[in-house]
């Protein structure tokens, strides 16, 4: 008799603890939902922005400060910058000072989600004609994955401009110009780069306004893949202080993908159909992290970041929520 009840109170523990981490399982599955938030006003990352810097080689050129001589709103804001630490020769190599979303809070590549978050460039704003990104939204990649997958949307400076990108899998053009001659496509066409050695295809989908053609001389084919919407106003220039973006992204390489742009309450561009990648070994979540990276340099480049927020809500993100009803 003793027995029976022990074993009976023994399932009945078994049972409990089943399902306390099956509902774990499923509260931890459900926290990608949640808003996020972070200021920058302390001394570190706060609890609600669910956001830290991630350590390796390239990180190591990292400088953070999170400092208030500098700042957009509140208290303070975060300083990022990146000093030289590539070999002479490395070709392949990168300076980075990224900030990261936490892996359990990545939102599912198929979700749509807005980010937002102010940025402002220190003086001087990088000039010269290299690699430089300010922020990128990129889809989780698995040990099985084969290649180099680029940021399908990122926030870009070349010779001074700032610029965005939106990456796909590769498809033919419908034209394409000798290499370093810009296309110049049709309405309801997008001016890319063809990619085929990386299965990818790279459309410029927006500018700031001193962009020349010759800038981007790398987006030399048309293609019918993304549909570029311009909304009537350039990305804010570099030099013009805090910028406030609000971005909706949605990846679809099936064609069923939608990206909107916005910048100090002015609504940039739209971007819909193949956006992100679907190659064998990507894994099921999209990641947001912001910061400078550039190819090797050798000087130093600094940032300000302030106001980071992420909510499935628009309301939540743009500032002008009035201009939330006017998205389809």
């Amino acid at each position: 008799m003793i027995f029976a009840e022990t074993a009976s109170r023994t399932g009945r523990l078994i049972i409990a603890a089943t399902f306390l981490a099956a509902a774990a399982t499923a509260a931890s599955a459900e926290e990608w939902k949640d808003s996020l938030i972070d200021g920058f006003d302390g001394s570190d990352f706060a609890e609600s922005g669910g956001l830290y810097y991630r350590d390796n080689f390239e990180q190591s050129a990292g400088m953070v400060e999170f400092q208030q001589s500098e700042k957009r709103t509140g208290a303070g804001s975060l300083k990022l910058g990146v000093k030289p630490i590539c070999p002479a020769d490395g070709e392949n190599c990168s300076e980075r000072a990224e900030i990261w979303e936490e892996t359990k809070l990545r939102v599912p590549y198929d979700e749509p989600v807005w980010y937002g978050f102010a940025v402002k460039f220190a003086d001087p704003v990088p000039s010269d004609r290299h690699r430089y990104v300010i922020a990128q939204w990129k889809r989780e990649i698995g040990p099985e994955a084969v290649g180099n997958f680029s940021p399908f949307l990122a926030l870009r400076v070349f010779n001074g401009r700032l610029f965005a990108t939106v990456e796909t899998n590769h498809y033919p053009g419908l034209s394409e110009n000798p290499k370093g001659v810009p296309a110049s496509c049709d309405t309801g066409v997008t001016q890319v780069w063809l990619r085929p050695e990386t299965n990818q295809i790279r459309a410029l989908v927006a500018a700031d306004s001193k962009w020349q053609a010759e800038d981007g001389a790398l987006f030399n084919a048309c293609s019918d893949r993304l549909v570029v919407t311009d909304r009537g106003n350039p990305l804010p220039l570099p030099d013009s202080g805090w910028i406030d973006f609000a971005i909706l992204t949605q990846p679809g390489p099936d064609g069923t993908g939608q990206i909107e742009i916005f910048a100090n309450d002015q609504w940039i561009v739209s971007v819909k159909g193949h956006i992100g990648h679907n190659d064998k070994g990507l894994e099921e979540n999209q990641y947001f992290k912001f910061g400078p990276y550039r190819a090797a340099a050798d000087n130093e480049w600094w940032m300000y970041y302030d106001d980071f927020r992420r909510s499935r809500n628009c309301e939540d993100v743009l500032a002008d929520s009035t201009l939330c009803a006017k998205i389809n």
